[in-house]
């Protein structure tokens, strides 16, 4: 069954844990819809883990659509949620509306993701009017990296945490479906779940949110050097890949891959017939 704004919602209110995996292509996004992910949200961490740049700053519209389309074709029951790339939505009401517009019918995502608090509200409200479901981003806000002056966990002071509830808040009022909670304690998470009626995803924000959500790099130990304390490393999908690999370069040097059961035959025949005519 194709999960929806309204299937998440129904999720929250009855307690049913609401699942979310980043996917940035067609293959990995076919093998979550399988196994029955409830979300898909094709991440700007892209930037970061498919492209090599440092930070998601770099990523552009026509990336985020490019590998959302490749999604979209994987997932039949996930519900896609595609980020807003780092300077497609602050500048403007105007292009924050024609951009989650893209993602939605050039992309194919059901819903857009942009981080960001009172700030964007204003945003929030318009792309809803326009008919687009908005998941919205609070907390750590890797956009905002070079404010934050890093990677750092959100909302530890009195005042900083009061601004994430109202932030939480005032985002619901503005019509998002969804928030997304990230590096936050798992106490004020907990706190901001239970004042909303939409759902809260949390991604380093403890387990008291209605549903989790990780970078699939991160979980299955495809991550280059350092992993968030908040990624449990699920299988060690690396691993099995420096193997395969190794194994593969391994017997393509002694001769013995491709082997008979890898090649296909010829008539002895034909292949005499062939012979004699170029001998």
């Amino acid at each position: 069954m194709k999960n929806t704004v309204s299937t998440l919602l129904k999720q929250k209110q009855s307690g049913e844990k609401i699942t979310m995996l980043t996917a940035y292509d067609y293959t990995t996004a076919r093998i979550m819809d399988e196994c029955g992910v409830n979300s898909i949200l094709v991440g700007d961490s892209l930037g970061m883990v498919m492209l090599g740049y440092e930070n998601t700053l770099p990523v552009t519209m026509e990336d985020m659509i490019h590998h959302t389309r490749a999604v979209a074709r994987g997932a039949n029951n996930a519900f896609i949620v595609a980020d807003m790339p780092f300077m497609s939505y602050q500048a403007s009401v105007r292009e924050a509306v024609l951009n989650a517009g893209r993602l939605i019918k050039e992309g194919g995502a059901n819903a857009v993701k942009l981080e960001g608090g009172a700030e964007v509200c204003e945003q929030i409200r318009a792309i809803v009017n326009a008919s687009i479901p908005v998941v919205a981003h609070l907390g750590l806000t890797p956009q905002s990296v070079n404010v934050f002056g890093g990677f750092k966990v959100q909302g530890k002071s009195a005042d900083k945490a009061k601004k994430l509830i109202d932030d939480a808040l005032m985002i619901q009022e503005a019509g998002a479906c969804a928030v997304t909670l990230e590096g936050i304690p798992a106490k004020l998470a907990e706190i901001i779940t239970k004042k909303l009626f939409i759902p809260t995803i949390g991604i380093g924000a403890g387990n008291g949110c209605d549903g989790q959500v990780l970078v699939y790099q991160d979980m299955l130990g495809l991550t280059v050097g350092h992993t968030p304390k908040f990624a449990k490393r699920f299988a060690d999908i690396g691993e099995l890949m420096r193997k395969g690999i190794t194994d593969y370069i391994t017997e393509v040097k002694n001769g013995t891959f491709p082997s008979e059961e890898h090649t296909y035959s010829i008539d002895e025949d034909v292949i005499n017939e062939i012979v004699k005519e170029y001998e």
